[in-house]
């Protein structure tokens, strides 16, 4: 399937640190199954790790609508909350 093919190179592309073309894998695999949680998640992960804290709370609370038990996007969502009241303290 191709979401899944496109989610899968994503984490190869994420776990090399390339995180544009991961982005683009992930969002590629969303437009095609909009339905799949896992890229989803998967691009609030590289989007938190570049410092894209809104748009990364975005992703992983649409991880939670489409699955209330997925907690490590629960998790990751707490943290990037935390980050953000974080980075906003110290003024950056």
């Amino acid at each position: 399937e191709l979401a899944t093919a496109l989610n899968d190179r994503g984490q190869v592309r994420y776990l090399r640190v390339e995180f544009a073309a991961a982005l683009q894998d992930f969002t590629a695999a969303i437009e095609c199954q909009p339905g799949f949680e896992v890229p989803y998640y998967n691009r609030g992960l590289v989007r938190y790790r570049l410092g894209d804290f809104d748009e990364a709370m975005e992703d992983f609370r649409k991880v939670l609508e489409l699955n209330p038990k997925f907690e490590d996007a629960a998790l990751s969502l707490k943290q990037a909350i935390l980050d953000k009241e974080e980075k906003q303290k110290r003024g950056y």
